[in-house]
């Protein structure tokens, strides 16, 4: 059963208007993406982002911290200097140049500078190796977790929409973590240094300069919703691009079968221009962030030279103070600007972390249970009791299956599409968990035991079999990781895949193409046999595993079969008959029940649905 897309197109149907809209649609498809994230401002989600940084405070953030003081105290030390050079060395009372105090003021500034570069090169290095690893830390928890999720997280999203939660969202991260977090801290050191110095120089000028603070916090504070949810539309429609990127690659041959290429393009030149649209206006929002900055500092500035020139004229203030204080309130409307730029880029980041925290707060809706065994080496007995399944609630694929399995018998599941059978095997390997009943082999409940015990007992064979990129050896390694060179070939041999392999261009060393599209299908299944083979597992689920393999191909691996089914527990599900014929037990099913059961001989003898469906199938051949 495919989990990787379940994207719904329907015709002609419109998307629902405003920021709730749960698809977008286009000239004739409809994507189910995910719920817009309309979350008020989480201090306590930003303190969890922060988290991720802790590994690292002991070895590096005190190194930081007096790197970034050092820095900071060198940069609001030059403005003083600056001002007892211009009253104390170039325009002294005494009204004659001191140039023996320029000289050495000159080279106070010049060092303070040369500290300040120094200091700001290392806490650069040291901040972005913290941010990268940080970054490295939040990706692998995210992928390790997505792993773990169960089938029913990935039947409701797009693999693009999954894709991008590990791409985009977290590279959206880096920035915050290698400059952002640090750059905020010297920010604030600046601005609370900054405001003493102001205060302690002349208390009514710095008041009066101050007092333009609270405007900006009011800018900010009214537009910080609106930019939020323009970055969070952002991120909303990069990951509907993604998802049909990733349809669009995957069904290339039927897209061009049907000459719908032209139809394709302009579904996703729609989807891009609202990418391009949703990015222009949040991208708008942000920059205007600066100007009423800058225009909030123009009038502190204006304050500053009305205000500082009554007060020379009184004597409160000389001329050098005056330049010194002209630039510390340069350098307060610095960390002022940065720090509204920061709060935006905060919130780019806060729509990113919803999204990436959503995914790893999600729980496996199969996993162990409390106490859980680990399941024991088993012989391969399996009952079905009762067994009730519903993929949505109120519509059942399975109702009341009954089945009774001895170990090393082969079981046959025969129907029509959609009568359950692909249901059982997915409900054995707890793929899913039932909705009633109980499934127990050896007598374990499979709910009661871990799953990767479980699962480490059962090998499954699809139709689509997954081949990844890398060599076909690394392929057929993938049913054992320690398996050796030796053991492959012998498995290769098995199911008469040796052959082909050893003609490719590089042999068992061959580099495959992603998903083995330089194979036929013929061949990704034999190698499909020879990965299930060399994991020996005691249970066998072979899903249409010959449907893609061509008459004389199936007769070669019928041999081939037969060793990989020896005393081994195997459910085989086939559309193709003639495979099941010599299995032990034959289970007919219709609309979610049993309704046959019995050997191939016996069934054709009742000539009942089993009948039929032999009788269809070889009147066609």
């Amino acid at each position: 059963m495919s989990a990787d897309l379940n994207m719904e197109r329907k015709p002609k149907q419109k998307a629902p208007q405003g920021g709730k809209a749960k698809g977008v649609t286009g000239e004739r498809f409809v994507y189910q993406d995910d719920d817009a994230i309309e979350k008020q401002f989480n201090w306590k989600q930003l303190t969890r982002l922060i988290s991720y940084m802790k590994p690292y405070a002991k070895q590096m953030v005190p190194l930081i911290i007096v790197l970034m003081i050092i820095g900071t105290v060198t940069k609001l030390t030059v403005p003083y200097l600056t001002g007892t050079a211009i009253d104390k060395a170039i325009a002294p009372e005494s009204g004659s140049p001191n140039l023996n105090l320029l000289y050495k003021i000159t080279i106070a500034v010049l060092v303070l500078y040369i500290i300040q570069y120094i200091t700001g090169i290392f806490r650069i290095k040291y901040t972005n190796i913290i941010g990268q690893r940080v970054i490295y830390d939040l990706r692998t928890d995210l992928f390790q977790h997505i792993q773990r999720l169960s089938f029913n997280f990935f039947d409701k999203r797009p693999a693009g929409s999954v894709l991008v939660r590990v791409t985009n969202d977290v590279n959206s991260l880096q920035d915050l973590f290698t400059n952002g977090v640090v750059n905020l801290l010297i920010d604030c050191v600046q601005l609370v240094g900054i405001v003493i110095i102001l205060l302690a120089i002349n208390w009514k000028l710095g008041l009066a300069v101050i007092v333009t603070v609270p405007v900006m916090f009011f800018i900010s504070t009214t537009l910080r919703v609106r930019i939020r949810r323009a970055w969070q539309d952002v991120r909303t429609k990069n990951s509907r691009i993604n998802s049909h990127l990733n349809e669009s690659i995957q069904g290339i041959r039927v897209t061009q079968a049907y000459t719908q290429e032209e139809e394709n393009m302009k579904f996703f030149d729609q989807m891009n221009m609202d990418s391009k649209k949703s990015w222009d206006k949040a991208s708008a929002m942000n920059q205007a962030f600066g100007p009423l900055i800058e225009i909030t500092g123009g009038v502190g500035t204006l304050i500053l030279f009305w205000l500082g020139a009554s007060l020379i004229q009184s004597g409160e203030l000389t001329i050098g103070l005056l330049i010194a204080f002209s630039n510390y309130v340069g350098n307060f409307w610095e960390p002022i600007n940065r720090l509204g730029m920061m709060y935006n880029q905060l919130l780019v980041a806060m729509a990113s972390s919803e999204r990436i925290f959503e995914f790893i707060d999600e729980k496996p809706s199969i996993d162990d249970a409390p106490g859980a065994q680990k399941l024991p080496k088993i012989k391969g007995d399996i009952k079905l009791q009762n067994v009730v399944f519903e993929y949505e609630k109120g519509r059942q694929a399975l109702k009341g299956i009954n089945l009774d399995v001895k170990a090393g018998q082969s079981i046959a599941l025969v129907g029509h599409t959609g009568s359950g059978k692909s249901t059982i095997i997915n409900l054995l390997s707890r793929f899913y968990d039932i909705t009633d009943g109980d499934i127990t082999i050896d007598g374990h409940d499979i709910r009661k035991v871990t799953v990767e015990s479980l699962r480490n007992q059962i090998g499954v064979v699809l139709q689509d079999t997954f081949i990844f990129s890398g060599t076909i050896r690394d392929n057929i390694r993938f049913g054992r990781l320690d398996a050796t060179d030796e053991e492959i070939e012998s498995v290769a041999k098995a199911v008469d895949a040796h052959d082909f392999i050893v003609n490719m261009p590089g042999g068992y060393d061959t580099e495959v193409e992603e998903r083995g599209n330089m194979l036929s299908m013929g061949q990704r299944q034999l190698l499909s046999f020879a990965r299930a083979l060399l994991a020996d597992p005691r249970i066998l689920i072979l899903d249409e595993a010959t449907a893609s393999i061509d008459t004389e191909t199936e007769l070669k691996i019928q041999d081939a079969l037969k060793v990989l089914l020896k005393d081994r527990t195997s459910f085989i599900v086939a559309h193709r008959l003639s495979t099941i014929r010599h299995a032990d037990h034959i289970v007919v099913l219709d609309h979610g029940r049993v309704i046959e059961e019995g050997n191939h001989s016996q069934l054709m003898e009742i000539q009942g649905t089993y009948y039929g469906l032999i009788e269809a199938q070889y009147k066609f051949l």
